[in-house]
């Protein structure tokens, strides 16, 4: 895979753009339209690659739920608030930005984000490319693996979590998260986990029996008569859970890393971009690149 020594970054995008519009309540264009979430948005991709300093990075985002989710619970993320009409209307200028900025925006009709970010990890980590993937979906962490990373937004340590900091955060490893996800639930998702059985009691089941095959294949071990009952009434809920949460790593949309080489970015489009919606600041800062950059032009045409 080339070219480029740096690792790939995926972003959540949905992840970042809440974050965005909720962390600047008020910032609007010259001409009056709401343009905070582009402002943090834009900020916090500048961090992320400046801290990475990745080779190939895309943003993810969501196409809709999937259909097999949907069936299989029809409450399926159904409590979640619709997008706010002024973070909504900045979606399509943040994509506009990728665009000028040589970067990758993904979104695939009828697919969820959480599942293209794991087609790309699964193929990046099959090619031995370290990746880093930048979300708070909890989700994900069924993904750490010896290539691949996260980047959480909410950790104030600013680590990047391998698998110690999965089983430190959860008690079990990342190869364990899909079980443990599926007994506790997740409410964030509106998948609804085993009845008195919280976040310590699932981690010390999958300490002890590794898996749940091996909690159902050996019901009759689990010590407290009211945990192996609730077990056993809530198996189905619990295959079904499995299912829910365990990400989709087929590739039907031919999704390729490859593909997520960052570009050179349009400076011009750029800088009609920044002026419209009045980033001042960002707009000096390529003002000064354009310079340096036709400064160079001309040291090389007087040095031939």
């Amino acid at each position: 895979m080339q070219p480029g020594s740096g690792p790939l970054l995926i972003v959540d995008g949905h992840c970042y753009a809440y974050r965005a519009f909720f962390g600047i309540r008020s910032l609007t264009s010259p001409s009056g339209q709401p343009v905070n979430a582009i402002y943090g948005f834009i900020r916090m991709l500048e961090k992320m690659r400046d801290r990475i300093k990745p080779s190939r990075l895309g943003v993810v985002w969501d196409g809709g739920l999937a259909a097999s989710r949907m069936a299989l619970l029809p409450g399926y993320k159904a409590h979640r608030p619709e997008l706010p009409d002024a973070l909504a209307s900045q979606l399509d200028e943040m994509v506009e930005y990728l665009g000028a900025a040589g970067i990758c925006s993904l979104r695939m009709e009828g697919c969820e984000a959480d599942d293209a970010i794991a087609v790309l990890a699964v193929q990046a980590d099959k090619a031995g490319l370290a990746t880093v993937i930048a979300s708070s979906d909890k989700d994900f962490m069924q993904l750490v693996s010896g290539n691949v990373r996260l980047l959480v937004p909410h950790d104030k340590s600013e680590k990047l979590w391998d698998a110690a900091q999965v089983k430190q955060k959860t008690g079990v490893e990342p190869t364990q998260i899909v079980d443990w996800l599926s007994l506790v639930g997740d409410s964030v998702d509106n998948i609804p986990g085993v009845d008195g059985i919280g976040l310590k009691i699932a981690a010390d089941l999958l300490s002890k029996f590794g898996s749940i095959d091996a909690i159902y294949a050996r019901l009759g071990e689990v010590s407290s008569e009211r945990v192996r009952s609730r077990l056993q009434a809530a198996e189905e809920a619990v295959r079904r859970n499995q299912q829910m949460i365990r990400l989709n790593c087929e590739n039907p949309c031919d999704l390729a890393v490859e593909n997520l080489v960052i570009a050179d970015p349009k400076v011009e489009e750029l800088g009609r971009l920044y002026a419209g919606w009045g980033f001042k600041k960002m707009l000096q800062a390529l003002d000064d690149l354009r310079g340096k950059t036709d400064d160079l032009f001309h040291e090389q045409i007087h040095a031939v």
